[in-house]
């Protein structure tokens, strides 16, 4: 009899131990700060976002279990996006997840010690790192373009598809593109290519239609749109005026050829939503992002549309059809 007693007692403290450790386990708070340019942050079908949550339950950071998540979007009401972004950090989350480099800065701006896992450009650029390999200060994360070198890529695949082309407008939101003009304008001179910058002031339909009328004008065999959320949120409107200008155009993004466009050529989103994750599961366990590598994209995808090329009735080169990595008929 004392030796089941014994035995039960064993049991019962085994579990009182199991249910304080339960209770003892700690509950991650973090804010995600999203663009709203693509989808959303829970849209099954993201290509960043599905892989993003599906690796941080494989790291074991579950949402409703062990991690809080409250989700932001700089669309989400007339609030100014520095408003946002102090709602953000006042509310003490332990990792700020901030896509586009706007973003980021929002909220570093707001509270310079909150740690943040971030998607965007160039950080030596945009100044939150110090270098890729140690960035330094409170964010770390990934560089979509790999330091601007698509940039040269796009007008390469451009000329390929329209090897005449002597002259490409360059389509982009007014302000500083930095490196990223000069990566294209190097380029232009390896491939005998003249560039016509084309800046977007305002994301209205009447801009744009306006910068297509000066497009035209000036004649250009081909068009390169510029990465900008902005541009990306209005990607209806900027395909349906490249097909009325009947020229062939490239894009950074995808979404513009799900929409219709040409060509896109853009890193592997699922590549990079899988690696946000790990440094945030890196951060909430204890590690500081600073001492965390920006990680670069190594793989792109060259995504062709040819119901695009026959409506311009552009043949493209059978050796381009064969580098794609899929081919829309």
């Amino acid at each position: 009899m004392r030796r089941r007693e014994f035995t039960v007692g064993l049991l019962l403290a085994a579990a009182a131990q199991s249910v304080r450790a339960q209770q003892r386990a700690k509950l991650h708070r973090i804010a995600i700060v999203e663009a709203s340019s693509v989808a959303s942050i829970d849209d099954p079908g993201s290509r960043l976002w599905q892989p993003f949550w599906k690796e941080l339950r494989r790291l074991g950071d579950v949402e409703g279990q062990n991690l809080a998540v409250e989700r932001y979007s700089v669309e989400g009401g007339p609030r100014s996006d520095i408003d946002l972004a102090r709602e953000v950090v006042n509310r003490n989350p332990e990792v700020i997840v901030a896509v586009t480099d706007h973003n980021a800065r929002a909220v570093h701006a707001a509270n310079g010690t909150t740690p943040i896992v971030w998607i965007g450009g160039d950080p030596i650029e945009a100044e939150f790192a110090a270098s890729l390999a140690r960035p330094g200060g409170k964010i770390t994360g990934v560089d979509v373009y790999a330091r601007n070198e698509i940039w040269g890529k796009l007008l390469q695949i451009l000329k390929e598809a329209v090897p005449s082309a002597s002259k490409v407008a360059f389509l982009a939101m007014a302000g500083t593109l930095g490196s990223q003009l000069q990566v294209l304008q190097e380029a232009g001179q390896r491939l005998q290519t003249s560039l016509i910058l084309m800046q977007i002031e305002d994301s209205t339909p009447s801009e744009y239609q306006r910068v297509f009328a000066d497009i035209a004008r000036e004649r250009p065999a081909a068009i390169i749109v510029h990465a900008r959320g902005e541009l990306l949120r209005s990607r209806q409107l900027i395909v349906e005026l490249v097909e009325k200008s009947r020229l062939p155009a490239i894009y950074p993004w995808r979404e513009y050829v799900e929409a219709g466009g040409l060509m896109a050529y853009a890193s592997d989103l699922s590549e990079l939503g899988r690696r946000m994750a790990d440094d945030l599961h890196e951060i909430l366990n204890g590690a500081n992002p600073g001492d965390i590598p920006i990680y670069l994209p190594t793989k792109y995808e060259l995504v062709i549309n040819l119901n695009a090329a026959k409506a311009i009735d552009l043949t493209l080169p059978p050796t381009l059809l064969a580098t794609a990595d899929e081919v829309i008929e």
